[in-house]
């Protein structure tokens, strides 16, 4: 009987898995991970979790009767520690488990401070795991003074939860603005503004050079400007790598991640690949997609692959981030735009629509669900907005779908 392996227990590998056996796929399933807790879902931790409004086990993927039912052998708490592609075989240590085909869907790691400017202290956090979270989550309480290190969505969103909380925020980024690598402008100007109404003190163009602790604990923080902070706990948002380890012992061919073909299959026909970790062709070119939406549903086409189908996943990107009462929603990827178009609302609602020549690439929409679909439907159909008719807010957005 067939056996299928998938090393890596999160949002990729839990779809792969459920997909196979919702398929018909009828052989032997071992999903492994290397942490303790069942699947479960990583964007509510730095949010809603951290914030003690969501339960640890609605963060659950599946409740744990859903492999037991589904005859998927779950393997948590365990290192994968080496792949033999010829022999077609993982270890766990000693123990060596044999497949017939090998999913790695193992994620992304977040980049640590090194040790060298005293990332090794006590209170310095990532934000990445479920441990990650428990560990930080006692410190962030009311009047303590927290520095978050990167101004990407982690950071933020990290920043947004740590100043709900009543802590004393002061965020550094080392780049000119905020969002600089994701964003326009604009979306920075945005969201700038939004955590200074909230007391946050954003510092642009300001790096960190090392920490000072007191009994092994961070105490103090020297930034790049000469000033120095005294903190009681660090956040390090500095943005996230493929995990990519197992896939170079084993000899794949890696490309700004684990290089799949079109449809998910690594440099060993026998080895498929899917979520963070991967990267994929895309429009001409090859992308690595960091987000829920994209682990989902390429995973989910591995699977369809893994059983014989012969499908190409053709992704359609889409991202979401929380700060305060703002929810943004991303259509589309805005690299090499040469425009952007705002469409303004009240309050806090607004839109920002990138194009690239006169056609949409992309679009931002803070609290405006209704500029996200119209947009994301545009750009999955590859179709473009009338400018004009996109900056007139009185103006509706639903016939330009029908243009």
């Amino acid at each position: 009987m067939s056996h299928i392996v998938v090393i890596g227990a999160g949002q990729a590998g839990s779809s792969l898995v459920a997909k196979l056996r919702k398929d018909g796929f009828d052989g032997d399933i071992t999903l492994i991970g290397a942490e303790t807790a069942l699947p479960y879902q990583r964007p509510p931790l730095s949010k809603a979790y951290l914030l003690g409004d969501l339960a640890l086990e609605r963060l659950f993927l599946r409740p744990e009767s859903f492999y037991t039912d589904h005859n998927i052998t779950l393997r948590l708490g365990c290192r994968v520690t080496a792949i033999d592609p010829a022999a077609k075989t993982v270890s766990i240590g000693d123990e060596v488990i044999a497949y017939d085909q090998l999913a790695l869907t193992t994620g992304s790691d977040p980049r640590h401070l090194p040790a060298a400017i005293g990332g090794d202290l006590s209170g310095v956090f990532v934000v990445r795991s479920l441990a990650d979270v428990d560990a930080m989550a006692p410190h962030v309480v009311a009047g303590k003074r927290a520095l978050i290190v990167g101004g990407g969505y982690i950071g933020l969103e990290a920043a947004a939860v740590c100043a709900k909380r009543g802590v004393k925020v002061t965020l550094v980024e080392m780049a000119e603005r905020i969002l600089q690598r994701v964003a326009a402008p604009e979306t920075s100007d945005y969201f700038r503004a939004l955590h200074g109404d909230h007391g946050v003190d954003i510092l642009e163009g300001v790096g960190l050079q090392r920490l000072h602790g007191a009994a092994g604990k961070v105490s103090r923080a020297e930034l790049s400007n000469g000033s120095v902070l005294d903190v009681d706990f660090v956040v390090v948002g500095a943005g996230i790598t493929p995990g990519t380890q197992l896939a170079e012992m084993a000899g794949l061919t890696l490309e700004n991640g684990i290089k799949t073909d079109a449809q998910g299959r690594t440099s060993d026909p026998a080895i498929w690949s899917a979520g963070d970790c991967a990267s994929f062709p895309y429009k001409g070119g090859r992308i690595r997609l960091e987000s829920v939406p994209n682990a989902i549903d390429q995973a989910e086409v591995v699977a369809q692959n893994m059983m014989g189908a012969v499908k190409d996943y053709v992704a359609t990107p889409w991202f979401w981030s929380d700060q305060y009462d703002v929810k943004l929603q991303i259509a589309g990827l805005n690299t090499g735009y040469d425009s952007v178009v705002t469409r303004a609302g009240e309050g806090h609602t607004t839109s920002f629509w990138y194009y690239r020549g006169d056609q949409l690439v992309a679009v931002d929409a803070m609290n405006d669900p209704r500029a996200y679909m119209v947009g994301k439907r545009l750009i999955d159909m590859g179709k473009t907005a009338d400018k004009a008719v996109v900056a007139d807010p009185a103006a509706d957005l639903k016939p330009l779908l029908k243009a």
